[in-house]
């Protein structure tokens, strides 16, 4: 049985892995100024943080249902059936856009629907888990039940540069946002599988460094007490500052004396969303890293 594994450009996942990987990666819509541009394709990093930092009126939105089952309906003609995954349902409209699509004709056994809480960095170990079970011979439904039994082994930890990107969501008050800029606040936010929340508030970039690698210690001592090392992926994300994201690298390959960290830019639907500046770490339990990555790349 031929497998096929699709995600979004969520998991951080470049057009050029993509096809290293031989997998495919929907692109989600940035508007800026009522117009859809699409990351690595009709929009460069260089230009929506200009647009972004600049004023522009920048949001999100999901792939259009067309665009969707176009891909699926091209990569059906070759493979037996495909592993579609998402961001976390609870984060985006679009998983639940295409669990419906899935439940039609002619693609109900056929296209499985992984909604296993996930976004950025551990988007991608759930990309990179998906490859590793497909080359081991599980069926769609064994890869889809095995993602979503483990969806909840994870936890990100996200400091906020400013909050005056999540103030225009809705998110924060503006007093609360002037607050915590006038006095160097830097909220730290805890995803967990499907919920965004507030997890703590320190001053000054350092401060939540620190306070974020605390956190993860603390999930190794509890939540993961059990689960062997090699089984943990540790991963870096960031929006903009890569220097700081490699300064922060060091800190955390030193501090948890581990050899690797990956580390990747944050996608720019998500960055829309949390602005420049932002720094996050995660721990994710993965079935086997020997299995996960570069090894599993075509």
């Amino acid at each position: 049985m031929k497998v096929y594994i699709t995600s979004d450009d969520n998991s951080g996942i470049t057009p050029e892995e993509a096809k290293k990987l031989n997998i495919t990666i929907i692109s989600m819509p940035i508007i800026i100024d009522g117009s859809p541009y699409y990351q690595h394709k009709t929009l460069t990093e260089k230009t929506f943080y200009e647009k972004l930092m600049g004023g522009s009126n920048v949001s999100t939105s999901q792939p259009l249902p067309q665009d969707l089952v176009n891909v699926w309906d091209k990569l059906l003609k070759e493979y037996d059936q495909i592993v579609h995954i998402p961001m976390s349902s609870g984060l985006s409209n679009s998983c639940q856009m295409a669990k419906m699509l899935a439940e039609t004709p002619p693609y109900v056994g056929r296209v499985f629907v992984v909604d296993n809480h996930r976004i950025s960095v551990t988007l991608k170990s759930s990309v990179y888990d998906a490859i590793a079970l497909a080359k081991l011979g599980l069926s769609g439904q064994e890869i889809k039940d095995k993602l979503e039994e483990d969806g909840f082994n994870s936890e990100i930890y996200i400091m906020v540069d400013t909050l005056k990107f999540l103030k225009k969501g809705g998110r924060v008050t503006p007093a609360a946002a002037a607050f915590a800029g006038a006095l160097n606040i830097k909220p730290i936010l805890k995803i967990e599988g499907e919920k965004l929340d507030a997890f703590k508030k320190v001053i000054g970039t350092k401060k939540a460094k620190l306070a974020m690698i605390e956190a993860i210690e603390h999930n190794l001592a509890t939540n993961f007490k059990d689960t062997p090392r090699e089984q943990l992926a540790f991963a870096i994300a960031y929006t903009f500052d890569e220097n700081e994201a490699n300064l922060f690298k060091r800190q955390v390959l030193e501090h948890f004396g581990i050899k690797d960290v990956m580390m990747n830019p944050l996608s720019l639907s998500v960055a829309t969303h949390i602005g420049p500046g932002a720094l996050a770490i995660t721990v994710t339990h993965v079935f086997d890293k020997n299995l996960s990555v570069d090894n599993y790349q075509e």
